[in-house]
């Protein structure tokens, strides 16, 4: 069974009781935040090796490290083979910083995109910028609705249903 399927089924188990779960996944983000330190200290550094050599560089066990590639791969230039991956496999944790930042964001993992680590990546203008435009990113918009009466967006100067509504 690939490594990532194990993840999954510890992490998402519906049966697993959901105060034991509560403690998993708060484990888990504890873990997760050592490790996203230890990488924006030096973002442009590529760490790459086995899925066990990363676990043991970071002090990781196999299953949380197969959280964290699970988690950044959305995130890397070139994604991981998370499907298939097994502890032998050779990853690269080479990050898209912008899009890394976006999708913490997205992800509402405020003890994430708010890690004092990033104020040496972006400047706070640039941070506030990522974060509006990754909200605005999953915001519909809609379109005023426009009424036969109406003045023609066209800019004819004609009812909209004598111009552009016509059918």
């Amino acid at each position: 069974m690939a490594l990532l399927e194990q993840w999954q089924r510890i992490a998402y188990n519906q049966q697993t009781d959901k105060g034991e779960l509560k403690k998993f996944w708060e484990r888990y983000f504890l873990l997760e935040k050592k490790v996203y330190e230890q990488l924006l200290e030096n973002p442009d550094e590529v760490v790459e090796g086995t899925v066990r050599e990363l676990a043991d560089k970071y002090e990781l066990d196999i299953m949380a490290m197969t959280g964290f590639l699970d988690g950044i791969n959305d995130s890397l230039i070139t994604p991981n083979p998370i499907e298939e991956m097994e502890e032998d496999t050779h990853v690269s944790l080479a990050f898209d910083k912008e899009k890394l930042y976006k999708n913490m964001v997205d992800a509402k993992a405020d003890w994430l995109y708010e890690l004092p680590q990033w104020e040496a990546i972006f400047d706070e203008e640039t941070r506030k910028a990522l974060y509006t435009e990754q909200k605005k990113s999953g915001t519909i918009v809609k379109e005023p609705k426009i009424y036969p009466n109406d003045p023609c967006p066209c800019g004819s100067g004609k009812k909209y249903k004598k111009c552009c509504g016509r059918k």
